[in-house]
């Protein structure tokens, strides 16, 4: 499977005074990024939901390498390094579209949780998610 990366492209909101990117941005981009994953590889996030499934982040962290200003559009790659059907981590690598030029590199941890907030098994309850995260791992190696 060749998903291609998540592009966005910089909003004056996501700005400061002086129009570089807030540095909070650079998560939600990572949630863009993830939820924009889930739907290449044929599980919507909204179709997790419905099936009872949370997941939460554990952990996140961003390294800032370049600013990254209002109008530029960014692509996010990502890969989802580890999974066992009851946590999952990815990767996250921003780079400025037009020149190539690293910007910021990332990290998030999540689990899987029933709608009661207690820790699931995706192999037992779902493994029909279970696989597709699993050959999505797998397809990324």
């Amino acid at each position: 499977m060749n998903i291609q990366p998540y592009e966005h492209t910089v909003q004056y909101y996501e700005t400061d005074r002086m129009q570089v990117v807030h540095h909070s941005n650079y998560i939600r981009w990572f949630e863009e990024a993830r939820t924009y994953w889930m739907d290449m590889i044929g599980v919507p996030y909204e179709k997790v939901e419905e099936l009872g499934i949370l997941i939460p982040v554990l952990e996140v962290s961003a390294q800032y390498k370049s600013m990254v200003t209002f109008g530029e559009t960014v692509l996010i790659n990502l890969v989802m390094d580890k999974f066992n059907g009851i946590k999952a981590s990815f990767s996250y690598e921003i780079t400025e579209k037009a020149s190539g030029r690293l910007c910021t590199v990332g990290s998030s941890s999540h689990c899987f949780l029933d709608i009661k907030n207690k820790p699931i098994s995706l192999k037992k309850n779902n493994p029909h998610i279970y696989e597709i995260f699993k050959n999505a791992v797998a397809e990324q190696i």
